[in-house]
């Protein structure tokens, strides 16, 4: 059995810059540390329960397998404030079958990032037996 402690995403962007002033500065997140010298240093930024960490850099277009899955308090107050930021947004906030409000977006290398709201009715916010 693994004893997983810590878990993180890591992404290697194109453009480090760039990637971090969109994740720090457009998203927001908090850095949790960052590692090494120069524009190709590590950010690890936290995420919720887990962390994101930027690090190195690629020339490579990301995989459309990964996505990130972010849930927020409220999507709707997010898609004026990306909006305004001028980040990609592909899809504005639609309430899924599932019952959850999600918004998708890109950062600069087109990684998608779902962003999700869960409504105070939606079973997720309910544990039966409660």
């Amino acid at each position: 059995m693994v004893h997983v402690l810590s878990s993180r995403v890591l992404l290697r962007p194109r453009d480090p810059e760039r990637s971090r002033a969109f994740y720090g500065g457009d998203l927001g997140l908090a850095v949790y540390r960052e590692f090494g010298t120069g524009p190709d240093r590590g950010t690890v930024y936290f995420l919720g329960g887990g962390f994101l960490e930027l690090s190195g850099r690629t020339g490579e277009m990301p995989s459309e397998a990964v996505r990130l899955w972010l849930q927020v308090d409220d999507v709707a107050a997010a898609h004026e404030e990306l909006r305004d930021k001028g980040v990609d947004i592909t899809r504005p906030p639609v309430t899924e079958p599932w019952g959850l409000v999600e918004m998708w977006i890109r950062d600069p290398d087109g990684t998608e990032i779902v962003l999700v709201e869960v409504p105070r009715d939606h079973p997720l916010r309910h544990r039966p037996g409660l």
